[in-house]
């Protein structure tokens, strides 16, 4: 229900939203970006476009292997697309570590236990840290995706109401947590899993030996919900909640609380109980399995830094058992899981929950094997490393930039692999050749596609949100919800962009085995 259609109508939101709003549905952008594309390197081709390779030489010699751009229609690249299409699609690296994340993560959702964690972390803050608090498990609510903005945000406004204060300050907060603070977390989950399968594969463009870590930003994103908690405190407390003066009820708000608020059950609190021995049980499995008997997760016969390899590698599975075993133990205590039949249940609805993401995936897949087919990434790349060496631009401001870029585009295209899938064929190969590592890149996107996500009305949860206000208070419209989230988007944006150019300035691990820099092998 959006009542104020006027507002959606003005100044520069209201452009966004029109222009928006004619943009076709991200799978059809990757088809025609697609089309665009065999144009594009029909047109290369015939110019003789090309660029030295950064690590190749041809052999015996010192020269470099020179990159040709190919055409989408040669007989090579048409045998290609038609005779690996399976291929193409079943080996798109996101693929397959999101559907293991996701059988796990459903599981946890639809047991409760997400939903659960979250109530119980926010009903009993003290009224002084119910801001930071709602925050906090607003950002660590992005492990369990949509659930995250179904049950918490409205119930922050129930529990900004039963404290005497606004309640749409605290709808804002729980938004800008998670929404705002996408990628902020104190642990890597779904999100990671999608983002550094694409990376991967745009790494491999340059470097086929790239493996992802998808642990390779948890520092990262662990310091950016601490540099974002504050920044939403604040601006909750200091800016929005005073702007709102005292809430005066508009309507009955004692059904809210009745439906949203009220206490955990027993069952509900013993499940959570279960579900932290669970949590605990599989850590423990997981230290085994790197510093107990033929320790499995370590590679003695790799060098050094090579020797956890298989543990990064093993993170995916390892968040499935997590999230399975967890999600199990509270279904079994709380009295959500039944059987084993339950279980393949919800497995089952988990999956059916990516049928548009499989849609999307398989055009993105695509369009990312035929750039790379045509060589034009890899090209792009290197010269557009060349063109950054040659402006003498500080690496932290080139990153400040992809992070600016990453947020304009974010006001159109709201699809977080969706950005990413269009950026990461050039960015990453890009800066690995100006050695900046995919780990950094992927983490300076991530600050990008964090912070627009609240003021755009593309935005897929925008009007829930809206409707969520407009239970507190009727007249509240697109305009205000906006207008209420801006300074939420610009600090935050501001802070991120800082947070990304102390983290290069100071050289800090961007998570375990994964540095800032990036040394390219020689061949």
């Amino acid at each position: 229900m959006m009542t104020a259609a006027a507002s959606t109508q003005k100044g520069i939101l209201g452009w966004i939203e029109k222009t928006g709003n004619k943009l076709p549905d991200p799978v059809f952008i990757f088809f025609y970006l697609i089309f665009g594309l065999i144009v594009v390197s029909i047109v290369a081709a015939l110019a003789g476009y090309s660029a030295p390779h950064p690590t190749q030489k041809v052999e015996g010699t010192d020269n470099p292997v020179i990159i040709q751009a190919l055409s989408l229609l040669s007989a090579d690249n048409i045998q290609k697309l038609w005779v690996d299409m399976p291929k193409t699609f079943t080996h798109f690296h996101p693929l397959g570590y999101v559907l293991v994340v996701m059988l796990g993560a459903g599981i946890a959702e639809r047991t409760g236990l997400f939903a659960t964690a979250m109530r119980a972390g926010v009903r009993n803050a003290p009224k002084f840290l119910l801001t930071p608090m709602v925050a906090l498990v607003a950002m660590i609510g992005n492990l369990a995706a949509d659930a995250a903005y179904v049950v918490l945000i409205p119930l922050a406004g129930v529990l900004f109401a039963a404290a005497g204060r606004h309640p749409i300050a605290g709808i804002a907060a729980a938004f800008a947590g998670v929404s705002g603070g996408f990628s902020a977390n104190l642990l890597p989950g779904q999100l990671d899993a999608l983002l550094f399968g694409i990376t991967e594969q745009a790494a491999e463009a340059i470097v086929p030996a790239w493996d992802a870590n998808i642990a390779g930003n948890w520092y990262f994103i662990a310091g950016m919900t601490f540099i974002f908690l504050p920044i939403i405190w604040f601006v909750t407390d200091k800016i929005i909640e005073p702007r709102m003066g005292k809430y005066v009820p508009a309507g009955s708000s004692g059904a809210l609380v009745e439906d949203e608020d009220k206490p955990l059950a027993p069952e509900q609190k013993k499940g959570l109980w279960y579900a932290l021995i669970a949590t605990l049980a599989v850590c423990a499995l997981w230290i085994f399995f790197t510093v107990g008997p033929g320790t499995p997760l370590i590679d003695e016969t790799a060098r050094p830094e090579a020797r956890l390899s298989p543990f990064y590698k093993s993170l995916v599975a390892g968040f499935f058992i997590l999230f399975l075993a967890s999600g199990w133990a509270y279904g079994a205590a709380a009295g959500t899981v039944k059987n084993h039949r339950d279980i393949v249940e919800m497995m089952t609805g988990a999956m059916s929950d990516l049928a548009y993401y499989l849609v999307l995936a398989f055009a993105a897949a695509h369009f990312v094997a035929m750039f790379a087919w045509s060589n034009l990434g890899l090209i792009f790349a290197v010269q557009g490393a060349d063109a950054i060496q040659a402006s003498n631009l500080p690496m932290p401001l080139t990153l400040a930039l992809l992070v600016l870029l990453t947020g304009v585009i974010n006001l159109f295209v709201g699809s977080a692999s969706a950005k990413w899938a269009l950026l990461a064929p050039v960015m990453v190969p890009m800066l690995m050749i100006l050695n900046v590592s995919p780990e950094m890149t992927t983490a300076a996107y991530r600050v990008g596609d964090s912070a627009t996500n609240i003021i755009t009305p593309l935005m897929v949860y925008f009007p829930l949100i809206l409707t969520f206000c407009q239970r507190w208070k009727p007249d509240f419209g697109l305009g205000s919800l906006t207008a209420t989230m801006v300074p939420y988007s610009m600090f935050l944006l501001i802070g991120g962009l800082i947070m990304v150019i102390l983290w290069v300035a100071l050289g800090l691990p961007l998570g375990p085995g994964a540095e800032i820099g990036y040394q390219l092998p020689t061949q």
